[in-house]
């Protein structure tokens, strides 16, 4: 990751990083899932990065989560986790992918039609 002259990550490695993290719905999911919670509340898994789009076996999301879509999202400190029990927290920087996803949700009806469907943050809401 680049970094400037002071040591702290490029502006535009923030932002790579971030669309980086939101890039796979069960992320999203996660995100999503939190928003809706009061800010110290933990939410098991996987069911808060369950989505009806890509619906998931259990142990396999949870190989998932675990491995891949969990470290993604705590290295930038936007959650929490554990394995034992199973679940998710806001991280200290959960206020940036919180911002980009409340955004999609308060304008999804002005996504064009065929994100609206493949995506079920935006797509969903009416569920």
């Amino acid at each position: 990751m680049a970094t400037d002259s002071s040591g702290n990550i490029a502006k535009t490695e923030m932002w790579n990083q971030l669309y980086e993290a939101l890039s796979a719905q069960p992320r999203r999911m996660i995100i999503f899932s939190l928003l809706k919670e009061p800010e110290d509340r933990w939410l098991p898994l996987p069911d808060a990065a369950h989505s009806s789009i890509q619906p998931m076996d259990s142990q396999n999301a949870r190989i998932r989560l675990h491995h891949y879509h969990l470290p993604k999202l705590a290295e930038s400190g936007y959650i929490r986790w554990e394995s034992d029990p199973f679940r998710v927290q806001r991280g200290p920087h959960f206020e940036e992918p919180a911002f980009v996803v409340s955004k999609m949700t308060e304008s999804g009806h002005d996504y064009p039609e065929r994100l609206r469907d493949e995506c079920v943050v935006i797509g969903g809401l009416e569920e």
